[in-house]
């Protein structure tokens, strides 16, 4: 098993078996200050570079919360004549982050164990899969303290008028309502949610690297496309994939029934 250290160990990464355990850990509910931003920042560049890593799996240190959003302590200082140079750093910050979230080559499954609010609904928002607990649910409070909030992001999983609703009543969508709209795919009750979250990130791990990098790559790409223009991304890399050695490595395993080998190449 190997890791990944950051400066103030607020955010931990295990690696093993090609899948990376990333865990938000800024006590007491993961509040996002700059410099908790930056530092999930160089985590996701880390882990997008490393050639060990098939898998993210991102979860809370929190027995609190997922993710409590912005930071209100830090907002709250804000003043004098630099506060609004330093408030649009933050938001260039956030936008930094969903942006690495949203294209980390790898496939990513968040673990959500408690709320995630404002930014921590959007974090969980960016992975590719959401595992949830009952305590889970998911808030947009920004119009309740002046600010607005993540709804874009929101929109790329749930109905114009669920995420409308969130944003103007600041009132969460629970672990029940998130899985039926299918923002999370599965519930489990916390002692299981970690476990399950991890097979599962084996279960995907155990696939061609190169196949899950080129796969995610060609979600992404095709995702704000009309349905032609799309597939036909998706079939250029079909035809790139299939040119390399883990394609005809999964070809070959499979007629010879034994497990493959991949290279990554």
């Amino acid at each position: 098993m190997n890791g990944i250290n950051t400066a103030s160990g607020q955010v931990k990464v295990e690696i093993a078996d090609r899948v990376a355990a990333v865990t938000l850990d800024r006590p007491p509910v993961n509040a996002l200050s700059s410099g908790f931003y930056e530092e999930i920042g160089t985590v996701m560049e880390l882990i997008a570079a490393d050639s060990r890593v098939s898998v993210m799996v991102l979860m809370s240190a929190s027995p609190r919360a997922f993710c409590a959003g912005a930071d209100m302590t830090e907002l709250a200082a804000l003043s004098g004549p630099d506060a609004e140079q330093a408030d649009a750093r933050r938001q260039e910050l956030a936008r930094r982050v969903f942006g690495q979230l949203l294209d980390l080559p790898q496939p990513s499954i968040a673990v959500v164990d408690g709320p995630a609010v404002g930014a921590g609904a959007v974090i969980a928002s960016c992975a590719d899969m959401r595992m949830g607990s009952p305590r889970a649910s998911f808030t947009l409070p920004e119009v309740a303290v002046g600010r607005c909030g993540g709804g874009r992001h929101l929109m790329r999983h749930l109905p114009q008028g669920v995420v409308r609703r969130m944003f103007f009543t600041a009132q969460p969508l629970t672990s029940e309502e998130a899985l039926r709209f299918g923002f999370l795919d599965s519930l489990h009750d916390s002692t299981d949610l970690v476990p399950a979250a991890m097979a599962r990130a084996r279960d995907i791990a155990a696939h061609s690297p190169l196949a899950l990098r080129l796969g995610k790559a060609a979600l992404n790409e095709s995702e704000p496309l009309p349905v032609q223009e799309g597939y036909a991304v998706e079939q250029q890399y079909t035809l790139r994939l299939a040119r390399s050695a883990d394609s005809r490595e999964a070809l070959a395993a499979r007629r010879e029934k034994r497990a493959p080998r991949f290279t990554g190449r």
